[in-house]
């Protein structure tokens, strides 16, 4: 299978001259594709230099835009993504390539420990995947990390739902879970971040968006899995509080009436949602 290795890239060209020629020499038949960002350093004059095709954009457009424009122009069957800033590790791609033999349709490259930025990064990545195991029923090792390979003719039916931003790595995870997409993690050590480029991240910023994106897919995908706990967090506070209320006072009052309402109609907006989303996957499944 043709092999597309798509990197983006915003003002990475002091180290584009070491990673394309690493990736070049390692993979001398795949297509390289540099996905440049809006940069205005020597991004894509280095790109060119070493042989990738470079899709520019006029102004920086975000990580996942970059990424949905080299998936859509790549060629090849298989899209491995890795950032330009020299932290996932070319050496580790065919372990990457291995494991998507065996029947996966995505894998991807998970920081083993020790491998974050710093401790706040890796609490909060820890506490994202957690969330969306809950969400997707599976076990997620690594959420948030952009090093991955995956089947061209899967990962483009998503391409509508990835944001723009640096949270591409959440929504696409979550959507291959919950489509029945069969996704593997490998562990890999990351490398330092090169160069003297900072990171694009915004902790707090993006932290609040992965945790929207996460609902975002939650709610579509599989909408009880959110709605169910907030009904029963709702019917158990009105129990629990017409309890408080009748040995007390003796009575029935409007607030623990008020959360038995709010409880019922949260579910039953969840299961209207479950009817929808099946409905869409029924449809989707005949065309």
């Amino acid at each position: 299978m043709r092999l597309s290795i798509i990197l983006p890239a915003k003002n990475e060209g002091e180290n584009l001259h070491v990673l394309l020629a690493e990736l070049r020499a390692r993979f001398p038949e795949a297509e390289l594709i540099v996905a440049d960002d809006g940069s205005t350093d020597t991004t894509a004059a280095v790109a060119r230099e070493h042989g990738a095709r470079v899709l520019s954009a006029p102004y920086s457009m975000g990580n996942g835009a970059a990424i949905k424009r080299g998936a859509r122009a790549a060629q090849g069957e298989v899209l491995v993504f890795l950032d330009a800033d020299g932290q996932h590790p070319p050496e580790a791609i065919p372990k990457l390539l291995a494991k998507l033999e065996e029947g996966y349709d995505m894998v991807v490259g998970a920081r083993v420990r020790g491998g974050q930025a710093n401790l706040g990064r890796g609490l909060a990545n820890r506490f994202y995947n957690l969330l969306a195991s809950y969400v997707t029923g599976h076990r997620i090792l690594d959420l948030t990390s952009g090093f991955r390979a995956v089947r061209a003719e899967r990962f483009r039916e998503f391409l509508h739902l990835l944001p723009n931003g640096f949270s591409y790595p959440t929504t696409i995870t979550m959507a291959f879970f919950r489509s029945a997409y069969p996704v593997a993690y490998v562990p890999v050590d990351f490398r330092p971040r090169q160069g003297s480029q900072k990171s694009h991240i915004r902790p707090l910023r993006d932290g609040l968006r992965f945790l929207a994106i996460i609902f975002k897919i939650a709610t579509l995908y599989a909408p009880l899995r959110v709605f169910a706990p907030i009904a029963a967090l709702f019917f158990f506070t009105g129990l629990g509080y017409y309890g408080y209320t009748y040995l007390t006072q003796g009575r029935f009052t409007n607030m623990s009436l008020l959360l038995f309402s709010a409880s019922v109609i949260v579910f039953l907006i969840g299961l209207v949602s479950e009817q929808i989303t099946a409905l869409t996957y029924a449809r989707a499944e005949r065309e």
